[in-house]
């Protein structure tokens, strides 16, 4: 009589792929980019980088640009605004090179939250000076596109793909 043969092992899952399987973080899992979403997300965080700098640096110039005023009366203000932004653009960094759908959403939802009240507060500060500076204005034209493509990227990253 014939020993019959066990049936062959079936490969077992590693722990880090039931993890992975479990978090979201498996490759069928991860999101499809929208063209120029990486470009987009590099360009943010080298712009928040770069002004956060200059705001910790030379809070005096970066005043001068956007409003054409000779000083500010305090540096602290535009320091602090620095270092938020610093910490807003350590962030952008980071999600830079994540493949999580959420966690690119989110940071793209900050971005967009954080130049719509960049937006308004400059908006009320040239109301109430009644006055119009070129770098002002500049500024809410750009704040105003760089809303438009946050929320364009943020909806096409939340978008459900197609079914095939």
């Amino acid at each position: 009589m014939a020993a019959k043969q066990p049936p062959p092992l079936m490969k077992k899952h590693s722990q880090t792929d039931l993890i992975s399987q479990v978090l979201g973080n498996e490759i069928k899992f991860a999101v499809r980019e929208p063209l120029g979403l990486r470009v987009w997300q590099l360009l943010s965080a080298v712009m928040f980088s770069g002004v956060a700098i200059m705001a910790l640096a030379f809070p005096d110039q970066l005043y001068d640009a956007v409003f054409d005023e000779e000083s500010v009366s305090s540096k602290t203000p535009i320091r602090l605004y620095g270092g938020a932004l610093l910490s807003i653009s350590l962030i952008m960094w980071n999600a830079l090179y994540t493949a999580e759908k959420v966690i690119i959403r989110w940071t793209l939802l900050m971005e967009a939250c954080y130049f719509a009240v960049q937006f308004l507060v400059t908006t009320v500060s040239l109301v109430e000076s009644s006055r119009t500076a070129t770098g002002a204005m500049l500024l809410l034209v750009s704040r105003a596109l760089f809303i438009l493509i946050s929320i364009y990227y943020y909806y096409q990253v939340g978008r459900r793909p197609k079914k095939v």
